[in-house]
């Protein structure tokens, strides 16, 4: 059994060089005293400490530098304007079967997780970053679908003009849980 999933984790990363892994320039979320990880790497071992939030070493998240206050009209509030970013199924999924293992998952069924974008790209977050990409749970007591509500919600008042794109992408960052209540919404 550990052959196989030693044997998964390296499939896996063969795809996502063969793939491209490169994470471009996007820039990080965490915050200042967060230590980076290097681009196009990740930790050996993530922690579940934090469920339903991803481990802050394995997954800080990072934005799209094409997405800034100045261009969310021309970006993230055009209709569709997330489909022409969204990595293809071939590069999350290949990343997800690596990341379940680095999570250590007891359950390691890829149709259980959602490869989520801690900071999503409604928001402007880095669309192929493995900072930003995570196996997030479909099961326990916040599953990945509760999470999408919360985006969205987020997506209309910075589109609305009703919170800044720095003011959402901090509170999601933060804690998604409690990111409409921070911002008042």
């Amino acid at each position: 059994m550990m052959f196989r999933q030693r044997l998964t984790v390296v499939a896996a990363a063969a795809a996502l060089t063969t793939a491209g892994l490169a994470a471009g320039t996007a820039q990080a979320a965490a915050p200042a005293n967060h230590k980076p990880v290097k681009s196009g790497t990740l930790a050996a071992s993530c922690s579940q400490a934090r469920l339903p939030l991803p481990d802050p070493s394995c997954t800080p998240g990072a934005y799209n530098p094409a997405v800034t206050q100045a261009t969310i009209g021309s970006t993230i509030c055009v209709s569709g304007w997330t489909a022409t970013v969204r990595p293809p199924v071939s590069y999350t999924n290949a990343l997800k079967t690596q990341q379940i293992a680095q999570y250590g998952y007891a359950d390691t069924n890829p149709a259980d997780y959602e490869e989520d974008h801690f900071v999503p790209l409604e928001l402007g977050g880095a669309p192929r970053d493995p900072r930003n990409l995570w196996p997030e749970p479909r099961y326990g007591s916040q599953p990945a679908q509760s999470k999408d509500s919360v985006e969205n919600k987020l997506k209309t008042a910075v589109c609305g003009h009703r919170v800044t794109l720095a003011a959402a992408r901090s509170a999601i960052a933060s804690d998604w849980t409690t990111a409409l209540s921070r911002l008042g919404l």
